[in-house]
């Protein structure tokens, strides 16, 4: 990834800044004595110090698993280059940033309550139609159970009078 280049790539400018003649000044008693020496020590220590930076960086690469991370983060930024909405930033103080992910939060929630309440409502009219709708069949059976009782009744008392009738003559 682009990163590990990078650092890998600054280890060269970084040798460059550290130059002979800082490493010798530090060490100037024992320069001084055998300067081929301590140039000698100065590349040691230079390559051992380009050679450790190097396996630090590859042993962070392989134990974070930076590289397939890095590689998301690459993607996430190309694909927010497209987005021209600006990114939320914090104001720096804590109450105002937490009170406006709350009142969003808050409004979010009020919504879906809204919707939900609204769902209930709608099921709560088609529950209070069909118990309007069974009332109805209710009475109508109720008045049919009448009718017919009322019929039965007629038939019963025209029977009656039927059969006194016709014990009577005898």
């Amino acid at each position: 990834v682009l990163i590990f280049k990078s650092c890998l790539s600054s280890l060269f400018p970084l040798q460059q800044c550290s130059s002979y003649w800082k490493f010798a000044h530090a060490y100037s008693p024992f320069s001084k004595l055998q300067p081929e020496v301590t140039k000698g020590i100065y590349d040691q220590f230079m390559s051992q110090l380009q050679t450790l930076m190097q396996q630090e960086i590859n042993l962070i690469k392989e134990e974070g698993n930076l590289e397939e991370l890095l590689s998301e983060l690459d993607c996430i930024v190309e694909e927010g280059k497209d987005n021209t909405e600006s990114a939320w930033r914090p104001s720096g103080v804590p109450e105002e940033d937490l009170r406006s992910f709350l009142v969003r939060y808050c409004l979010q929630q009020r919504e879906y309550l809204r919707k939900a309440l609204r769902e209930v409502e709608e099921e709560n009219a088609k529950l209070a139609q069909s118990v309007l709708a069974g009332r109805e069949r209710i009475a109508e059976m109720q008045w049919q159970i009448q009718r017919r009782k009322e019929a039965w009744q007629e038939i019963s008392k025209f029977q009656k009078e039927l059969i006194s009738e016709l014990e009577e003559p005898q």
